[in-house]
């Protein structure tokens, strides 16, 4: 890669980072997918400049991850990349006219979100025996604010204790894009999370910022999140994931089919638009469906 190229993505990178504040994990995965476009067309088409990129080089681009068996939705979050990235050049007038004008995305499959049944999600919180250890508290805690905020796993371990508005029984979550929401919970789960933060004094050391933590008192890493979501779903379930995005899937799926707002449900999901959130409607209408089936004389 030329080094005119690296210039224009750091001062691209540098402006997702500091003036659209996206996270370090979405700024990875913008700068990953330009290295891999730019060292293309520099191998394919010995292209160094910016201005050089022309569209029949992107679809060629394009058709070669497809080759490599790269799925749609892969490729179209690299399409939305290179789209961002061009956008940005026509207005740092770097390029007159976008060659991403003319790429249209790929059709993804829709795919209804796993969730795990009310039922079990009773089980889970009322028959399944956590230790009284402090790793069992801290991971029934987990379980109980995935399912009952519906928030993200990085939402999550970066929960903040002074986000926890005791008086008002609200969460505030930091999301995507550094975007505020509230979350209501219950007065039974608000009382456990104060007792957790009020027990977390008697470890030694303890990070006092962040909400969770473990029997050192250190801040809880990704992969906790994943092996206590894998190893209680696992009690109740036999979902082949058991992801912490699986509550999260649950927590909305719940909602639902319980009669909430779909705008309701999109705002304490904290998505940008109504079309993320809609996939939830297909399990309810599904829902509505087996009942009409199995209820109506003419069905």
């Amino acid at each position: 890669m030329s080094h005119r190229n690296q210039f224009y993505q750091q001062a691209f990178i540098q402006y997702l980072q500091f003036q659209k504040r996206y996270s370090q994990n979405t700024i990875l995965s913008y700068q990953n997918d330009l290295t891999d476009f730019f060292d293309y067309l520099v191998t394919q088409f010995s292209i160094t400049t910016v201005a050089e990129a022309k569209p029949t080089f992107i679809r060629s681009w394009l058709a070669q991850l497809k080759e490599k068996g790269i799925k749609s939705k892969s490729i179209n979050r690299k399409i939305s990349t290179l789209k961002s990235f061009f956008k940005y050049q026509l207005k740092q007038q770097t390029i007159t006219v976008s060659p991403m004008a003319t790429i249209s995305t790929q059709k993804v499959s829709k795919r209804l979100p796993i969730f795990i049944e009310e039922k079990e999600t009773n089980t889970l919180f009322n028959y399944v025996e956590f230790p009284t250890t402090w790793a069992g508290k801290t991971d029934m805690l987990i379980l109980q604010l995935l399912y009952n905020t519906g928030m993200r796993r990085a939402e999550l371990l970066e929960l903040k204790e002074r986000q926890i508005d005791k008086y008002n029984s609200t969460v505030k979550v930091l999301g995507k894009g550094n975007k505020e929401r509230i979350i209501p919970v219950s007065k039974e789960l608000m009382q456990t999370i104060e007792e957790y933060i009020a027990q977390k004094q008697q470890l030694k050391e303890a990070n006092t910022e962040v909400l969770l933590v473990n029997e050192k008192g250190k801040k809880l890493y990704a992969k906790y999140l994943y092996n206590t979501t894998k190893k209680y779903l696992g009690e109740v379930t036999t979902l082949s994931k058991k992801s912490p995005h699986i509550l999260r899937h649950t927590f909305a799926t719940h909602l639902m089919n319980n009669g909430a707002d779909l705008n309701a449900v999109k705002e304490l999901l904290g998505h940008s638009s109504l079309a993320a959130t809609q996939i939830y409607t297909h399990n309810t209408i599904k829902k509505l469906k087996d009942a009409h089936k199995k209820a109506h004389p003419k069905a």
